[in-house]
C-alpha cells in the first residue's frame, strides 16, 4: 500500500493573502464531500497562526516561493471552529450555538485575561481589537453542517445565522477581522434572493472563480500521480474525471484518487459518505420531470438546469431544477456553466446513482435497471425474440406515451439500457 501521497494546494494561501485587509477578505468555499474542504482550512490555520511556527512545514512548498509568504506567516491570533465537531460533542443540538459562542469567549479570555467576557462575542472581540489592535483571522469548517444537522429545525437555523450575522456583518466587521474562511458543502443559505450573510465571497461548484483548481485534483496532478504511482490514467479518468469549470474542463474527485493508488484498485469509494443517504431521499422527490431527467443522464445525456431558485438548503426543495441543483453542490451531478447542463460526471458517481435508485420508490426506474440485465443476456444468448421484447420493455418504461413513437425516444431508450448495463457489470 502507498503511503504519503501529497498534492500540494499551498498556492491558495497566495490567493487568501491577497484578499487580507480588503474588501474581499470573507470568503466561503463550499464543494461536497470528500473534496479537501477541511485539509485547506487546517492549513490555513497553520499558516496564519501566531501561537505556532509552521516554517518548516511549508518550507519547499509552493506557497514558499511567494513574496507574501514571510509577510503573513504566523502572524495573526486564528479563531478556528469545526461546526460537526460541535455537533457531535453536544448532547442536545439546540445548545450548539450557544457553545460555539462560550467556547470562542473561554479561548479568547484566556488569550488575553484582561478582557471581560461577560458581553456578547462580537463586542469581546472588537474591545480586544481596539486595546490590542490585534486583528483576528476565523475559519470555520463545514459552516453548513447545522443546516444539514438540524434541517426543520428553523428556530436553532436563526440562532445560528444571527450569530454569523453579528460577526461578519455589522459595523465592526472591518474592525475585527483581517479575514473569514468558510467552507460547507452548501452555499450560503438564502432567505428570499438575499443570502444570510451577503458580504462574503462565495467560491462554489457552480461558480469556484479563481479557485477552481483547488475544488479538486486537475488532470496535470493526477497524471503524475499516475506516473509516479504506475496506476492507468486513462482508467483514473474515466472513473473519477468529469467536474468542469469555465477556465478548467477536467477536475477529479481528490480522495477517490488517493484510494484508487493506495489500494492499487479502481472502483466506488464515494459510498461511504453521509450525503448517499440524502441522493437516496432527494432522488425520490419526483418533481416535475426529475425521474426523466434522471433517466436520461443514465443514459449519458445532459439536461438543462435553472440553478437560481434554490435556497442553499435540504428543505426548500420546490422543483425539479432545486433537486438537481442540489445534487451539484453535493457532487453527484457536475455543472457545465456556459451551458447551463448538468450531468452524471465519472463512472464512480453512475454507480452510486443506480445504488440509490435501485433502494428508493423509483420501481421504474429500478425496473429498467433490472430490464437491461436481462438485455445483455439475451442478446449474448442469441435469443432475437427475448432482445427485441427487452427493448421494447426499455422503451415503454423511458418513453411518455406523447413522444412513444418518436425515433428518439427509441435511440435515448437503447442507450439508456445499454449505459446502465455496463454500470451494473461493474458493481
Amino acid at each position: 500500500m502507498i503511503k504519503g501521497i501529497y498534492v500540494d494546494k499551498t498556492e491558495m494561501i497566495k490567493f487568501i493573502n491577497s484578499t487580507l485587509g480588503t474588501a474581499r477578505k470573507l470568503t466561503c468555499v463550499s464543494r461536497p464531500r470528500r473534496f479537501g474542504k477541511s485539509f485547506a482550512a487546517k492549513m490555513l490555520c497553520a499558516y496564519y497562526d501566531l501561537s505556532c511556527n509552521s516554517r518548516e512545514l511549508f518550507e519547499g512548498l509552493d506557497i514558499a516561493k511567494e513574496d507574501s509568504f514571510e509577510k503573513y506567516l504566523n502572524k495573526y491570533d486564528v479563531i478556528y471552529l469545526d461546526i460537526t465537531l460541535f455537533i457531535s460533542k453536544t448532547p442536545d443540538i439546540r445548545d450548539v450555538v450557544q457553545n460555539i459562542n462560550d467556547a470562542v469567549v473561554e479561548e479568547v479570555g484566556q488569550m488575553y485575561p484582561g478582557i471581560k467576557r461577560d458581553h456578547a462575542l462580537a463586542d469581546i472581540l472588537f474591545h480586544v481589537t481596539e486595546k490590542t489592535g490585534n486583528r483576528f483571522i476565523v475559519i470555520i469548517d463545514e459552516w453548513d453542517a447545522l443546516f444539514r444537522e438540524a434541517k426543520d429545525d428553523t428556530k436553532i437555523q436563526k440562532e445560528y445565522i444571527d450569530l454569523l450575522r453579528s460577526l461578519f456583518k455589522s459595523s465592526w466587521t472591518d474592525t475585527i477581522f483581517e479575514a473569514a474562511y468558510m467552507t460547507g458543502i452548501l452555499p450560503i443559505k438564502k432567505y428570499g434572493n438575499h443570502s444570510a450573510v451577503s458580504d462574503f465571497r462565495e467560491y462554489t461548484m457552480l461558480s469556484p472563480g479563481n479557485l477552481a483548481k483547488y475544488i479538486g485534483f486537475t488532470e496535470l496532478e493526477v497524471r503524475d500521480l499516475c506516473e509516479k504511482y504506475g496506476a492507468d490514467f486513462s482508467q483514473m479518468k474515466y472513473w473519477y474525471d468529469g467536474y468542469t469549470f469555465r477556465h478548467l474542463k477536467s477536475v477529479y474527485s481528490p480522495n477517490s484518487v488517493i484510494e484508487a493508488l493506495e489500494r492499487d484498485e479502481f472502483g466506488s469509494y464515494w459510498a461511504r459518505t453521509e450525503t448517499y443517504e440524502s441522493l437516496k431521499i432527494y432522488i425520490d422527490l419526483n418533481e416535475d420531470g426529475l425521474k426523466e431527467a434522471i433517466v436520461q443522464m443514465l443514459g449519458g445525456e445532459r439536461v438543462s438546469v435553472d440553478v437560481g431558485t434554490f435556497q442553499n438548503d435540504m428543505t426548500n426543495i420546490k422543483r425539479r431544477d432545486d433537486v438537481l441543483t442540489l445534487l451539484i453542490h453535493l457532487g453527484y451531478l457536475a455543472y457545465d456553466t456556459e451551458k447551463k447542463e448538468t450531468f452524471i460526471p465519472n463512472e464512480e458517481v453512475k454507480q452510486e446513482v443506480i445504488r440509490a435508485i435501485t433502494a428508493s420508490k423509483h420501481t421504474e426506474i429500478a425496473k429498467l435497471i433490472g430490464n437491461s440485465d436481462n438485455l445483455i443476456k439475451q442478446t449474448l444468448n442469441m435469443n432475437e425474440k427475448a432482445v427485441a421484447e427487452a427493448i421494447e420493455e426499455a422503451h415503454k418504461i423511458c418513453a411518455a406515451p406523447i413522444v412513444y413513437n418518436n425515433e428518439e425516444a427509441l435511440r435515448c431508450s437503447i442507450r439508456i439500457a445499454r449505459s446502465i448495463l455496463v454500470r451494473l457489470r461493474n458493481i
